[in-house]
């Protein structure tokens, strides 16, 4: 009889070991960075891989492009869109030539990218002839995107799915109210979506409020179960679709989050 148990309890072990855990992926990036060392610093330490977004038009852009792929950090063009000004910004009427010359600028300030995404741009990711030529020179490029999301009406992930460019879409705003308790929810509704849906994308600031809850819980995340990738990774797991909670064919998420500054 005691045998039998042993055995009983060794199978059940075995089945135990043999079955696959659920994954759950989380990617967070980091926008308008280039703006102050200080922030660029304290951003580029932050455990894992996290991905630098970095604007175009601002003083260190260049050179921290350079500082955080030196530093292994997965570097992508924080491209300004309407309502974004600027030198670099793409504005709805603008012609497509100018847009691609804004673009072709923009990316020669931001050296080492593999991705762009957006900056603001509510009112330009909702132009589909725009998204259109984007993604046909994103493909051309081998550089994925990221939409952010600023709007509800964004065309830009359908577009680019229908280029067969690799793209991603945001999920949770981190910081759009901007406090250590806000930020910290937020975080945790990223884990709640990562362990639901298999993975999420995040998109804060280098607001100090925002370093402070990610130094804080980068490092927790593993005893959450959840595992903190790459951008280029993110792709591969998602398979370039966009996720239950974004409409595939128009993406029209719900505007609560959806809205919020970048």
């Amino acid at each position: 009889m005691r045998y039998l148990l042993c055995l009983l309890f060794c199978l059940m072990a075995g089945v135990a070991q043999a079955a696959p855990a659920g994954k759950a992926y989380m990617s967070i990036i980091i926008d308008d960075l280039g703006q102050s060392s200080e922030r660029d610093s304290r951003t580029l330490a932050l455990p894992g891989p996290v991905t630098m977004a970095i604007m175009p038009d601002i003083p260190h852009a260049t050179t921290f492009a350079r500082q955080a792929h030196k530093a292994g950090k997965t570097v992508i063009l924080h491209m300004p869109m309407d309502p974004a000004t600027g030198p670099y910004a793409w504005h709805p009427g603008t012609p497509l030539p100018e847009l691609a010359r804004r673009l072709d600028a923009a990316l020669a300030q931001v050296p080492w990218v593999v991705g762009i995404n957006n900056h603001m741009g509510s009112r330009m990711t909702a132009e589909p002839e725009a998204m259109a030529m984007l993604m046909a020179d994103l493909q051309r490029r081998h550089l994925f995107f990221v939409d952010s999301r600023t709007s509800a009406a964004t065309v830009a992930a359908f577009q680019a799915q229908a280029q067969g460019v690799a793209q991603v879409s945001r999920d949770v705003f981190l910081d759009n109210i901007r406090t250590t308790e806000a930020i910290g929810n937020e975080l945790q509704l990223g884990v709640e979506l990562a362990r639901k849906q298999g993975s999420a994308v995040l998109i804060g600031h280098p607001y100090p409020q925002t370093l402070e809850v990610l130094e804080r819980e980068l490092p927790r995340l593993k005893r959450q179960g959840i595992e903190l990738i790459g951008l280029e990774q993110m792709i591969a797991e998602r398979g370039n679709q966009t996720m239950p909670a974004h409409a595939r064919h128009h993406p029209k998420a719900p505007v609560d989050r959806l809205t919020g500054k970048e």
